[in-house]
């Protein structure tokens, strides 16, 4: 298994989305105007949704043709394990949803900011194996993705990690931390998706025929972070169509990306 620098540039490009967010907090004010958090969340949003049906569940089915009728099989049942894993998680990790007042998951000691951090770690996992599923796909020859695809997949979670790593530094300066400190969380909450990604460019030898399970599982995984975490936080307080928009347009950047380079 060869790992071309133009593969791992792709692995950590989302990272580095998270990261150059994160970095926002030397440049803005604490806090960001919540029209302009609502519409980061919607952009957010749109792009796992497009992401999730153009680069993981499309493919997972293409993949299943030799199924016939029941082609469909692999990416319902990898998509089902996939919210599963996600509503697992959601229930055995501590964590804290920035519009939320009271922490989710089992108690804890836990601090606001670290259970903050959590959340969006929480987030990127589902992220961080996807981009890992493609390039793992890539690696074991799968003629329906190719490098090209695979780095429009790994640009389009970078620009919407960027707003995330903007929501989550900027609130927990506002809370106190030195810019410094909510600097660093913001991108240590970006982490788990080289590291996830890893991971499955490490099982790639054996992902093969088991692809369509693996894509499907994490368009499973991300379109759970949308519907329960995204959407209620982009439609959240005073009625307004700024986190539709923008969902709108993340949708549509990600599918252009996706079709265009793919």
């Amino acid at each position: 298994m060869l790992i071309t620098k133009e593969i791992l540039f792709g692995l950590v490009l989302p990272f580095l989305g998270t990261t150059l967010g994160a970095s926002c907090v030397f440049l803005l004010k604490d806090t960001l105007n919540e029209g302009i958090q609502r519409a980061f969340t919607g952009f957010a949003a749109g792009v796992m949704v497009a992401a999730s049906v153009w680069s993981l569940l499309i493919p997972a089915m293409n993949q299943s043709e030799h199924l016939g009728k029941l082609a469909f099989l692999p990416a319902v049942i990898g998509f089902l394990l996939g919210m599963l894993f996600l509503l697992l998680l959601d229930h055995i990790i501590p964590h804290l949803h920035r519009c939320a007042d009271c922490p989710e998951g089992p108690q804890s000691k836990l601090g606001r900011s670290a259970m903050l951090v959590l959340a969006v770690t929480m987030h990127n996992i589902p992220e961080g194996m996807a981009t890992g599923v493609v390039y793992a796909g890539l690696l074991s020859g799968n003629g329906d993705i190719t490098l090209m695809g695979a780095l429009a997949f790994s640009l389009g979670i970078a620009i919407q990690n960027f707003p995330e790593g903007a929501i989550i530094s900027l609130p927990l300066r506002a809370e106190g931390s030195s810019r410094g400190k909510a600097f660093a969380l913001g991108a240590l909450s970006g982490i788990v998706e080289p590291l996830g990604a890893l991971l499955m460019i490490m099982l790639a030898a054996y992902i093969g025929p088991a692809l369509p399970y693996f894509l499907s599982f994490s368009a499973g995984s991300m379109l759970y972070v949308v519907v329960e975490e995204l959407i209620p936080e982009m439609s959240q307080g005073k009625h307004s169509n700024i986190g539709t928009i923008f969902f709108a347009l993340g949708f549509a950047l990600m599918m252009t990306l996706d079709v265009a380079l793919g």
